[in-house]
């Protein structure tokens, strides 16, 4: 049933978000065991003993899985603790054989960090000015990073009395990143989610991808009249795996819990789930509480220790980040506000300009580099479809920069530019050799266009005395002329340059 309020009555609360987002941690190996993490297998091939809670199995800590969460935690401003531990999480569920999932509970191996997002003016108070300036984006203030594992994937059969349960996922390494209560409506969630995905994917820890489960949000939402200082009773909405849907639920639950309120009903603490296909949210079960899983330090695990070397060993691993390449590409290359912000909100796209970049010549002027950036977002992006992703592309960036370098310098048109590239595409071929076999050289030689210009007049004296008498604009049918004379290959500029010259008697 979709919920129904007037913006009037909608104005009156105040929505407040806390996000969950457990990022799956692109190591070989699982968490605790050397079994494969590797995503796609056929079920239950890669299980350990540990995986399936067989008795008399220790589990081993993954080094790497550390580092990964020790880069998650600088990359967002967190102080890494130097000494942390791990806990037991107690619940019976099929995909948990264990009994129990090993996770961090009172000592975290990261806290207090904060990430950046838009200001969404719709979160504000009636009446608040739109932000502007420094004010335009908020911090959003990171409670803790947690390192756990994964449980298996069940699934429920329809019309049988049983489920699967599939455990290689079981044991995968996992990150939790807890976000505190500051975010004011759907927009700004969203923006949270996509500047958190591109900051994992840029530091190479996870691929992000949230329809294989390896980036999923959790988000409790609650409601409260404006001025009011609690808490509003907080719905959490579960597994929601794409940024639309993260929107709609939010949006469709700030409504349910108004409606409720309004009519003088409760809310009720729960776990809902989303429904894309109605676009509502459901109740799942009520709401946990950490008592009720029983937390108490893992026995079969030390206490994690990070010493300060190790720390700086992996600070200097850290690679630029989305907002730092951002502010490169803005003042270093001089690229408009747009095309950096598309180029560094897609980690593949960014690197494929940056090593396009990397093959313009060293003493290139910023406009060059603009150029290039226009074709990879106006052309290249233009010609992918839903099949063919950025790594399917036979034009390689180093060809791509050659290519731009050659129109910049007059060599081809960007018309014939254009051809070029379709043929690169579907080729891989080098521009250079397309140009030469195809005969595509633009032709900018002052004599032999002035001789088929000197053609021209000859032959078309009425044109020639309109524009004498004033019709400049029939400069246009001249230069469509010279250009249908040469298959396309005529140098514009030149060709503007020499009609005029000649048209007035000047040449």
């Amino acid at each position: 049933m979709s919920q129904k309020i007037s913006e009037e009555i909608r104005q009156r609360y105040e929505v407040v978000i806390g996000l969950e987002v457990h990022v799956q941690l692109r190591t070989e190996t699982k968490i605790f065991s050397g079994a494969s993490a590797a995503y796609g297998a056929a079920p239950n091939t890669q299980v350990s003993p540990l995986d399936l809670g067989l008795p008399g199995v220790l589990p081993v800590l993954n080094m790497r899985a550390v580092e990964f969460a020790m880069k998650a935690g600088f990359a967002l401003n967190c102080e890494v603790r130097e000494w942390s531990r791990f806990a037991r999480k107690n619940y019976f569920y099929p995909d948990m054989p264990k009994g129990y999932q090993i996770t961090q509970f009172e000592h975290p191996i990261c806290e207090f960090g904060h990430l950046e997002v838009a200001v969404d003016p719709a979160g504000l108070a009636p009446g608040a000015d739109a932000p502007q300036g420094a004010e335009a984006t908020k911090k959003v203030r990171i409670l803790r990073i947690h390192m756990e594992e994964d449980a298996g994937k069940s699934t429920h059969v329809e019309g049988q009395p049983y489920s699967l349960v599939d455990l290689n996922r079981a044991g995968v390494p996992l990150i939790e990143i807890v976000s505190e209560p500051d975010i004011r409506s759907a927009s700004e969630a969203v923006d949270y989610l996509k500047k958190l995905r591109n900051i994992v994917v840029y530091l190479g820890i996870s691929d992000g991808n949230m329809q294989e489960g390896s980036f999923r949000c959790d988000a409790n939402v609650s409601v409260r009249p404006w001025g009011q200082e609690a808490l509003g009773t907080r719905s959490e909405l579960k597994n929601i795996n794409s940024f639309k849907f993260v929107h709609d639920a939010i949006d469709f639950e700030v409504n349910r819990q108004i409606a409720m309120l309004e009519s003088g009903e409760k809310v009720v603490q729960e776990t809902r789930l989303y429904n894309p296909d109605k676009g509502e949210t459901f109740s799942m079960r009520s709401k946990e509480e950490s008592h009720d899983y029983r937390y108490f330090p893992e026995p079969d695990l030390p206490p994690l220790v990070i010493d300060s070397a190790w720390m700086e060993r992996v600070k200097t691993t850290l690679p630029e980040l989305p907002e730092a390449r951002r502010a490169r590409y803005l003042g270093e290359l001089g690229l408009s506000e747009y095309d950096a912000g598309v180029l560094t909100d897609d980690f593949l796209l960014s690197e494929y300009f940056n090593e396009a970049v990397a093959a313009c010549p060293k003493d290139a002027k910023p406009s060059l580099y603009k150029s290039v950036a226009n074709w990879i977002i106006n052309e290249l992006l233009a010609r992918l479809d839903g099949e063919t992703g950025l790594a399917d592309v036979k034009v390689r960036p180093p060809q791509l920069a050659r290519l731009v370098q050659l129109i910049d310098e007059d060599a081809i048109s960007g018309k014939i530019g254009k051809k070029v590239f379709d043929e690169m595409l579907a080729s891989g071929a080098e521009p250079d050799a397309i140009i030469e076999a195809k005969g595509l050289k633009q032709i900018s030689d002052s004599g032999a266009l002035g001789e088929i210009i000197d053609q021209l007049i000859a032959e078309n004296p009425e044109p020639v005395a309109d524009y004498r008498a004033g019709n400049n604009n029939i400069v246009g049918w001249f230069v469509g002329q010279v250009m249908k004379a040469t298959r396309g290959q005529a140098n514009p500029k030149v060709v503007n340059k020499l009609l005029v010259e000649k048209l007035r008697g000047d040449a």
